[in-house]
């Protein structure tokens, strides 16, 4: 996957998720979804990264005006750069309002990384 790439969470017309990739019990995975699955981990491996997408999941109505969200411990420009890389792993969603962004995460992606891990059933 490219720096550029964003991964993407499939969600069914019902509103299922659909994992990005097979539960890691299932059997080995591939190279392109071990590249998936590792984007989105890499991209909360960080814990500035964690608290801001801890943040925005929290959020009363789901989502964080970036001027909300940006006492982490870090400068301005660091907040800016880290939501960047958690929307360039398909993690969060943002749109501009004016002269402020708001964050989402994006649609079912919790419960489709918690899929990927989910354990084998016997």
């Amino acid at each position: 996957m490219s720096k550029s790439e964003v991964a993407k969470v499939p969600v069914l017309d019902t509103g299922a998720v659909v994992p990005c990739c097979p539960p890691i019990t299932a059997g080995e995975l591939s190279q392109a979804d071990a590249e998936r699955m590792a984007a989105m981990f890499k991209a909360l491996a960080d814990p500035v990264r964690l608290r801001l997408f801890s943040k925005v999941a929290s959020c009363a109505g789901g989502e964080a005006c970036v001027c909300d969200i940006s006492d982490v411990g870090v400068s301005q420009p660091t907040v800016s750069h880290h939501l960047k890389k958690l929307r360039e792993a398909g993690l969060l969603t943002s749109e501009r309002r004016g002269t402020w962004v708001y964050y989402r995460v994006a649609p079912a992606v919790v419960a489709a990384m918690a899929a990927m891990l989910e354990p084998r059933t016997t």
